[in-house]
């Protein structure tokens, strides 16, 4: 048996200060989305906005339903739109954000696995890497250079094949 490690290096800077112009104005259209957001049940709310390869932006928030788990989350809710309405343009970077007003959000919220699994889909599919900046309602902002980053040893239906195909 031989023990590996694997390694995950992301960037934190204190505000958004600190970031490009850009990416400022994605994560600030991201803490915008969180308003945009229907969560009656758990009162979590999270925005995302990514950016296309095109310049065009694609904002999602999350969506709740009272019979669980029929809701969505933020970052599959713009994923799902960029997808059907641009779909063969890369999605290049996502701004993440959360707030409730039940629960003191300390820290930038990383996406589910979820998401993070249909995130990696796309950013395999499209052969270019997705940046993600996390975010919360104000504060420090983590950066991650790529979404398998968030997902190591992950799924991918590259290695399937049919038994017709072998």
């Amino acid at each position: 048996m031989v023990k590996r490690d694997i390694l995950f290096h992301y960037y934190e800077v204190e505000s958004v200060a600190a970031l490009t112009p850009e990416e400022r104005e994605l994560v600030e259209l991201a803490r915008k989305m969180c308003e945009q957001a229907y969560a009656p049940y758990s009162a979590f709310y999270v925005g995302a906005a990514i950016l296309l390869e095109n310049g065009e932006v694609i904002k999602g928030s999350n969506q709740e339903n009272g019979a669980y788990p029929s809701g969505l989350c933020a970052e599959r809710v713009a994923a799902f739109a960029a997808s059907a309405m641009f779909p063969d343009v890369a999605m290049t970077k996502i701004a993440i954000s959360a707030r409730s007003n039940r629960l003191k959000v300390e820290d930038p919220v990383s996406p589910c696995g979820a998401c993070r699994q249909v995130l990696l889909e796309y950013e395999s599919t499209q052969r270019v890497p997705m940046k993600i900046l996390l975010s919360k309602e104000d504060g420090k902002v983590l950066i991650i250079d790529r979404v398998k980053d968030l997902l190591p040893l992950s799924f991918s239906g590259n290695g399937l094949k049919r038994k017709t195909d072998q």
